[in-house]
């Protein structure tokens, strides 16, 4: 299959491409994945361009441009490394869900201000002990008049110490089987009785965060959707979080870094640039079906699952063409040591294989 992209299409992806690599000349470059280039100021520079909200409708002050148009804005800027964190989950997850479940307050209230790339959101889901089983999860939330009175653990919780608000998905009743009684609760960062310990991983990096909520109180009116009814809305957050481009794409600009240093006269190394992009090409089938809504129910996770693999083969190949320089020099080595991270974060691959088995194909449970 080729795809023939639109004039319109191919200019904006040009245009993408130069602002992206002006972003990365003013606020630096990020090789093992989107998710460390966290800047703010690049983000209200995203939002000048139009490129947050891009295939929210209209009605909401999104673009209402198709859906593919916002994959090739976002592959340009993690192909060439640009910091687009501080807007990445409000842009992808906590937008569409207001969109959905949310209130006419919450949207008028939270909307704009993710298009503006003014907030970072983080989302309260891993626990402690609970690994991908979300149904296990015992962060609470208690009915207390006009509050909610939150106790609790978060732990993976990236960007929990910049970000403004927190997408908390938490329990709110303890009756009937475990994935019931979970809902999905707005909280403001800034709340009294919330603690927050950054995370510094292997690499150095710190994005990742343990939140800690001590009788936080955020008012009534910050649920999303039905209460104790969120199971499913979230499920529906993460089709968007695991079949996205951005599960391609992470390190592909240590991939064509290390490409451009490889000898291409030895035919084995040619042979793993000729996989690596065939996987791009097949990673980029995948997405696309997704973002057309092409694939079935849940096939995300077959998406995340062969898209993240792919990203660790990229950084394996990179470790041995870059050779000696992959260990004395510093950015390229933490490039190396975040591999393991993409088949972990988002549901590691073994669960999303159940998953595929289960939800998908209607395999018995072994």
């Amino acid at each position: 299959m080729d795809f023939d992209w639109t004039p319109e299409q191919r200019a904006l992806r040009v245009e993408a491409a130069r602002v992206a690599a002006e972003g990365v000349r003013k606020y630096g470059r990020f090789n093992d994945c989107w998710m460390n280039g966290y800047s703010k100021e690049f983000s209200r520079e995203l939002a000048a361009h139009g490129y947050l909200g891009m295939a929210w409708p209209k009605e909401f002050g999104g673009g209402n441009r198709p859906a593919i148009d916002r994959v090739i804005v976002a592959e340009e800027m993690i192909k060439a490394g640009a910091p687009i964190a501080a807007s990445w989950f409000g842009d992808r997850q906590m937008g569409p869900a207001l969109i959905q479940y949310g209130t006419k307050a919450q949207q008028d209230e939270f909307l704009p201000r993710i298009l503006s790339g003014e907030t970072t959101w983080c989302i309260g889901m891993s626990e402690p002990n609970s690994g991908s089983d979300l149904a296990s999860l015992k962060t609470s939330a208690r009915d207390d008049g006009d509050e909610w009175v939150i106790n609790g653990q978060k732990i993976w919780t990236s960007f929990g110490a910049d970000a403004d608000y927190c997408y908390l998905i938490c329990r709110t009743s303890h009756d009937g089987p475990p994935h019931a009684g979970i809902s999905e609760i707005i909280v403001p960062m800034d709340t009294p009785g919330i603690e927050i310990r950054r995370i510094t991983d292997m690499t150095t990096n710190q994005h990742f965060c343990e939140v800690f909520f001590t009788d936080a109180r955020v008012p009534k009116s910050n649920l999303v959707g039905q209460q104790g009814g969120a199971f499913g809305q979230t499920m529906r957050q993460l089709e968007h979080e695991r079949g996205g481009i951005d599960r391609l794409m992470s390190n592909y600009a240590l991939y064509s870094y290390a490409r451009s240093k490889a000898d291409t006269c030895n035919p084995v190394i040619r042979q793993e640039i000729a996989d690596l992009e065939i996987g791009y090409f097949v990673g980029r089938v995948l997405v696309m079906r997704e973002v057309m809504r092409q694939a079935p129910a849940g096939f995300s996770a077959a998406t995340k699952c062969f898209c993240t693999e792919h990203e660790q083969k990229v950084a394996q190949f990179a470790s041995r063409v870059l050779g000696a320089e992959m260990m004395v020099q510093g950015d390229y080595t933490k490039d190396f040591l975040y591999g393991p991270g993409y088949t972990i974060m988002g549901g590691t691959s073994n669960v999303m294989r159940n998953i595929l088995g289960e939800r998908v194909l209607g395999l018995a449970k072994g």
